[in-house]
Formats: structure tokens, sequence, C-alpha cells
């Protein structure tokens, strides 16, 4: 189980639209079981600059790591927040983080 202090601090770090590299996650203190769980292989699309991934400012084809928006729910689940209720009126990626962080204020 993390604590609510790591929980927070790593929310405050998402964005909503970043792949963090598991090196990173594992630094900051993410739990191994949420890593093995959320951990992805993301592949750049070319049809919009919103679906390309990038690293150190270049594309990249393949990009192995953890999306920040799926870390926040997870937390969300930490915190026995109703994410479905939550960001239903949310418009984006930044925007579900947004209520996801808002919602754990709350509480």
């Amino acid at each position: 189980m993390i604590s609510r202090l790591k929980a927070l601090n790593l929310l405050a770090e998402c964005q909503g639209n970043e792949i963090w590299p598991v090196e990173l996650c594992r630094n900051k203190g993410v739990p191994e079981t949420w890593i093995d769980e959320l951990v992805d292989c993301f592949e750049s699309g070319f049809n919009s600059d919103h679906e390309t991934v990038y690293y150190q400012n270049e594309v990249v084809n393949q990009y192995h790591g953890i999306c920040d928006l799926d870390l926040a729910y997870k937390i969300a689940e930490r915190f026995a927040i109703d994410t479905e209720q939550v960001t239903s009126l949310a418009i984006g990626r930044r925007a579900q983080v947004t209520a996801i962080k808002e919602a754990i204020e709350e509480q």
C-alpha cells in the first residue's frame, strides 16, 4: 500500500498527457504492483500531434512506460474516488486529472 502523502505527491506531478519511464516511476516510489499493472508499450500515431509520442523532444515510434493519466486513476482508487462520476464531465486527459485532484482535495 502507498502512503497518502506519497500518493498525493505523485498525483501532483500527473498532467494527463505524459508517459513516465518505468525507472522514473520506481524512483518516485510507485508501488511495483502498480507498475506491473499499468506499464504498456505506446505507439505513435501520426495523424495529429497529440497522437505522437516524444522522448527528449524527438518523435519515437514506440515507448515503454506508464501513462500518467492511468496513474492518476490508480491513485484515485487508493482514495476510493468514484472516477466514473468525478470525470464524467471532464473533456480531455488533463481535465480528467484535474477532476481527480479536485475530488481528492475535497475529501
